[in-house]
């Protein structure tokens, strides 16, 4: 009882432990003054890691999870990502982007989604890396005009994002339910005349800045694939589907290349799916997104990555289809 000595009291410290059992954070186990706790399967998946003081520590010398973690889908399995409280906030942004689409016409509502579709493959490129402004992406993806100082590759990726993203929007009942040969789809017209081979990969993929190695065996690949559809598919929230959907393929890396954009857009369609707000990404920093995402591979936390998700999620209904 350390914590008696520094002021801090024993009904305040029920009360938190009361708190961290209601989130499942902790297991209560024993009687009266024999009752013990620890952390649960939980903990690991919502747990708060200090960004900044996290990535201060070289790749090399962080303690992470060096291999695909086995367990992910049991600690998955019936774990809620989101809180009553987030899933409220989602939900009422919602209700704002959907009441709002009740006086859109066809005409209306195309010209806000070509509009979203430019800023999504710009954003979404850009976090590959890609070089191009927002302006000569919207030269390029609404008239084909390339700019003279970026190369043919970054067009092409911008445009492949352009068809990926009306080919999802087209095809409403596409990830409904969500299967590997959709996913296969997606990728293939993301990168296509990118040089990438199309299939499922066959050999061991290394991920800048970190030690974690995906699985390097096909067939693993592919079991790990199937599993996270059956995961997704059995959810009926389409937030934790899309989330879902983003951080596992980016974890499997189930292709030689494009498995983040392929996530994103595939989450997207599952949000589509659920008549939620499609997300662009424009505000997002992209280190900060790509930090988020290897604290999920390295810790398997999706706490960063929500957080990013539910502030593009509030900015996406904020700042289309208004």
């Amino acid at each position: 009882m350390e914590l008696l000595g520094m002021g801090i009291s024993v009904p305040s410290i029920n009360r938190d432990l009361a708190e961290l059992l209601r989130l499942g954070y902790i297991l209560r186990e024993g009687k009266g003054r024999y009752t013990s706790y620890k952390l649960s399967p939980s903990y690991l998946l919502h747990r708060f890691i200090d960004t900044s003081a996290y990535f201060l520590v070289e790749p090399d010398k962080r303690k992470v999870f060096k291999l695909f973690n086995r367990d992910i889908f049991r600690l998955l399995d019936k774990e809620s990502l989101f809180t009553a409280e987030e899933l409220q906030f989602l939900d009422s942004l919602t209700t704002k982007y959907q009441d709002r689409l009740k006086n859109f016409s066809p005409t209306l509502y195309n010209k806000e989604f070509e509009r979203l579709t430019i800023e999504l493959s710009w954003k979404s490129s850009q976090i590959e890396g890609n070089t191009y402004d927002l302006l000569d992406t919207e030269q390029l993806l609404k008239y084909k005009i390339e700019s003279g100082k970026n190369t043919k590759e970054e067009a092409t990726m911008l445009l492949n994002h352009k068809y990926a993203i009306d080919y999802v929007k087209s095809h409403s009942d596409l990830f409904n339910p969500l299967k590997i040969r959709d996913i296969e789809d997606v990728h293939a017209i993301l990168t296509k005349d990118l040089g990438l081979p199309r299939n499922i990969r066959t050999r061991l993929v290394g991920i800048t800045g970190t030690q974690y190695r995906p699985p390097d065996n096909e067939f693993q690949i592919r079991e790990h694939l199937e599993e996270m559809c059956l995961e997704v598919n059995k959810r009926s929230n389409a937030f934790e589907k899309a989330i879902l959907c983003i951080l596992l393929i980016s974890y499997i890396q189930p292709f030689e290349d494009g498995n983040k954009r392929t996530g994103r857009i595939v989450g997207n369609g599952l949000l589509m799916n659920g008549n939620k707000c499609p997300l662009s990404y424009r505000s997002v920093d992209t280190v900060d997104y790509k930090k988020a995402i290897l604290l999920f591979y390295e810790q398997n936390s999706i706490r960063a990555f929500k957080e990013i998700f539910m502030e593009q999620y509030q900015f996406a209904v904020e700042n289309y289809f208004l």
